[in-house]
């Protein structure tokens, strides 16, 4: 008996999704359409888009396409090398386009302006990442350095880096974030422990600390707005 074939031509056309895309618009797609688009072609046994719901399950979701390597990827099943490169490209260029929102004139004002331009590049990490942005004397973005991955913590975020890194691009006050990965923004006790050293640390060398933002999944908290610092 022969094994069913799964190819894009045999898919209703009403469901290929390059015609859905060309139809109705991107933002009508679901995630494993669009990933089909990327991969283009699918196998004898599946099309594009099973392929792209496969992955999309092993990944275990969307937003941990980011932290695959190629390696993984080309250990799963019909993903060769073009593919996976193809895959890694579209994933880096969304993650470029979410940090491209910080402009040279980007100015903070509140804790929602610095949340606005960090929300997009850490709500989706799987490790914590420790990022500063440096300020001029009128609140415009000068600079942003991520500092440190990994738990958070006074070993891994020292104060002798952070103002290291901002006194060489001579910023005059600066606004630490980092991410949850558990999606909940709630302040940890190391956190404040880190903010009060820090903000001690920037009196010294004149330099201020305006705020910490703990990033979650599309929300944030702000030590200062929460008076934990």
């Amino acid at each position: 008996m022969e094994s069913a074939q799964y190819m894009m031509r045999d898919i209703p056309l009403e469901e290929r999704p390059r015609e859905r895309m060309m139809e109705y618009g991107a933002g009508a797609l679901s995630h494993a359409e669009l990933l089909a688009i990327l991969l283009r072609t699918g196998t004898r046994q599946e099309s594009a888009v099973h392929m792209a719901q496969r992955i999309l399950n092993n990944a275990g979701g969307v937003r941990s396409l980011m932290d695959l390597s190629l390696e993984e990827l080309t250990a799963m099943k019909g993903v060769g090398q073009a593919k996976a490169v193809q895959l890694k490209a579209g994933i880096e260029l969304g993650h470029r386009i979410a940090k491209s929102r910080l402009a040279p004139s980007s100015c903070i004002r509140t804790p929602r302006d610095a949340a606005d331009i960090l929300m997009e590049q850490l709500r989706y990490l799987q490790k914590e990442h420790f990022v500063c942005l440096f300020l001029n004397s009128k609140n415009h973005i000068i600079a942003q350095e991520t500092l440190s991955m990994g738990s958070l913590n006074a070993s891994i975020v020292h104060p002798r880096e952070v103002f290291r890194a901002a006194i060489k691009c001579s910023s005059a006050s600066i606004v630490c974030a980092h991410n949850h990965p558990s999606g909940d923004p709630t302040p940890s006790p190391e956190d404040i422990q880190i903010t009060k050293r820090l903000i001690e640390a920037g009196a010294i060398v004149g330099i201020d600390v305006l705020d910490h933002l703990v990033i979650g999944d599309g929300t944030y908290v702000s030590l200062k707005e929460k008076g934990l610092v």
